[in-house]
């Protein structure tokens, strides 16, 4: 293949984990860079059309590939397409972690993959916040972490997703994101609690809501869970059950930084007790059901 290389940023681009957030995002970066490779169970036109290359499995990309975004669920997902062919090229690699993962886990896989490659494969931590409407828009939140050097290199190639910020070294990104979790958590907690307080007072929700979200109360989770929350529906988008993996990051980091945290537990234990209830599968507005049915005890 010929031509891989794309002169407005002088390196050629990879994605693999093309769902729901990993094809609007390879679709934004086909478009701003002018070509990206991809890697897929299943062929992608959709893509193609859009200015993708499709390759046959993780080997072939890492063949032409200077850097890879990988949009996967978690680390273990991640080591699986590495140990599938992804490191098999022989040219300098950025591998870019667009998971949401455990900090210490991110800088662990580094120096093994460091160690391993004699130095060819270095990595940079960037999960993201948006969700699935930032990713189509191209407006997400990027956490970056890692040498400043590749930090700008993976910066220039993630600008038509959103805004990449270098938070700091390795791992800072993941810890941002645990961060920007507890928020999101406690947010959606508290909304689905009082959607159930206002609705068993009588208040009408859609009045409540119009009016608070033009209050201290208003946030941008309130803006795209409103109707859901509004309803009962939660057909799922952001699921529940991640949540409570992005919590565990976040005890695990406030155990790392001796933080004694009272807000964090609390939240750990409900959304355990959500998704023990069955209902991790569903959208995170589904805390609206879960305080609806939560039995006494």
């Amino acid at each position: 293949m010929t031509d891989v290389h794309h002169p407005a940023n002088g390196v050629a681009l990879g994605v693999i984990g093309l769902g729901a957030m990993g094809a609007p995002m390879a679709r934004h970066l086909a478009r701003g860079h002018g070509r990206v490779h991809i890697t897929a169970r299943r062929p992608r036109p959709d893509l193609v059309a859009d200015g993708a290359v499709q390759h046959a499995d993780a080997a072939a990309l890492a063949a032409v590939a200077d850097v890879v975004l990988l949009m996967l669920p978690d680390l273990p997902e991640v080591d699986e397409v590495l140990a599938g062919g992804l490191l098999a090229g022989d040219r300098p690699l950025l591998v870019i972690i667009g998971s949401t993962s455990s900090a210490p886990g991110v800088r662990a896989l580094a120096e093994r993959l460091d160690r391993e490659s004699g130095g060819r494969v270095r990595v940079v931590d960037a999960p993201v916040s948006g969700g699935e409407d930032g990713a189509i828009a191209g407006t997400l939140s990027i956490m970056m972490g890692g040498t400043e050097e590749d930090c700008a290199l993976a910066g220039r190639v993630l600008e038509p997703c959103g805004t990449p910020v270098r938070l700091g070294p390795l791992g800072a990104g993941q810890v941002a994101k645990a961060c920007n979790q507890l928020v999101v958590a406690a947010t959606i907690a508290a909304l689905g609690e009082a959607t159930v307080l206002a609705d068993r007072s009588g208040i009408d929700l859609r009045t409540l809501w119009d009016l608070l979200g033009g209050g201290y109360a208003a946030s941008r989770l309130l803006d795209t869970r409103k109707e859901k929350l509004i309803t009962g529906d939660d057909a799922p988008s952001g699921m529940a059950k991640y949540l409570l993996k992005d919590l565990r990051s976040g005890a695990e980091v406030a155990a790392a930084t001796g933080t004694h945290a009272a807000l964090l537990p609390a939240l750990l234990a409900e959304f355990e007790e959500l998704v023990d209830a069955g209902l991790g599968e569903r959208d995170m507005a589904v805390t609206r059901r879960f305080v609806a049915e939560r039995e006494p005890g």
